[in-house]
């Protein structure tokens, strides 16, 4: 039997993988005796540049088996904050544009993969997000596309769900 203990959420921006993440990690912590930890690559990625990096970070920082942690971003003054160290010891759950890639799927034991069609996760992404989103929109699916291009994370998997609640 394989103990659940890290789980990666992966999607297209505007696909539900924050919401679903906080969902599994109200459950999970429901049933069990220790908390949930729950890292956002939102925190992480270094700018609206960020992905590539993001995703490396996921696999070499967060997924780091003996003293896991990231860097968080300041978006405000766009540039790197404060270190984050996480509990090895600890269940994890990470979700963001980038998580699941061939580097970190090994590192995990559960993968999800939310789809969800291109128009409906931009007019959710940019009604979460406004103003502050909408001229970045174009820069991030450009990074999305190299990413499932290298990566295929719908391949890499354990579950693939649809992005729609319910």
């Amino acid at each position: 039997m394989t103990v659940l203990r890290r789980v990666l959420i992966d999607g297209g921006s505007g696909s539900g993988k924050t919401s679903f993440a906080r969902r599994l990690q109200a459950r999970w912590s429901q049933w069990s005796a220790e908390p949930v930890q729950l890292v956002s690559l939102d925190d992480c990625y270094p700018g609206w540049q960020g992905l590539a990096e993001g995703s490396r970070m996921c696999a070499t920082d967060i997924l780091h088996p003996t003293s896991p942690g990231y860097r968080r971003w300041d978006w405000e003054r766009s540039q790197p904050a404060n270190w984050v160290a996480l509990d090895p010891a600890l269940p994890l759950i990470v979700e963001g544009c980038g998580a699941l890639s061939r580097e970190s799927a090994p590192l995990a034991q559960l993968t999800v993969w939310l789809q969800l069609d291109q128009a409906e996760r931009k007019r959710r992404a940019l009604g979460r997000d406004g103003d502050g989103y909408a001229p970045w929109w174009e820069v991030w699916a450009a990074q999305e596309a190299e990413h499932w291009r290298r990566n295929q994370p719908w391949r890499l998997a354990t579950v693939l769900l649809n992005g729609n609640p319910g």
